[in-house]
């Protein structure tokens, strides 16, 4: 069974790829050093929360996404976060519109 850093590097990889990045675009972008990026994809280092925050931002997906397939850390039925990372990637007056409309459904439940 792979360690939480090879799942992270795992996830991150296939996330980079998905976008078309190398890993020397991802690191320009992130401001990180494109070894550091293999190292992180490989799992031999052990990432930061700031180093993954900077990722997460220039891959542009929620933070948290990172560790969906962490061993034990979220369930496939999380919804909030689910929702809640849902909600991060809209404008502020788009959140605004759709709390409202999730009020409303909660009316009428």
């Amino acid at each position: 069974m792979p360690t939480n850093a090879q799942t992270i590097g795992m996830k991150l990889r296939r996330l980079r790829l998905k976008q078309g990045y190398s890993q020397e675009h991802l690191a320009e972008r992130a401001g990180l050093h494109p070894t550091y990026i293999g190292q992180v994809e490989r799992g031999e280092k052990n990432i930061t929360v700031e180093s993954l925050s900077k990722i997460a931002e220039a891959l542009e997906v929620p933070m948290g996404e990172l560790f969906d397939d962490v061993q034990g850390n979220f369930s496939d039925a999380n919804y909030p976060r689910k929702a809640y990372e849902l909600f991060c990637r809209y404008t502020e007056a788009q959140q605004e519109g759709l709390y409202r409309i999730l009020q409303e459904i909660g009316r009428l439940l």
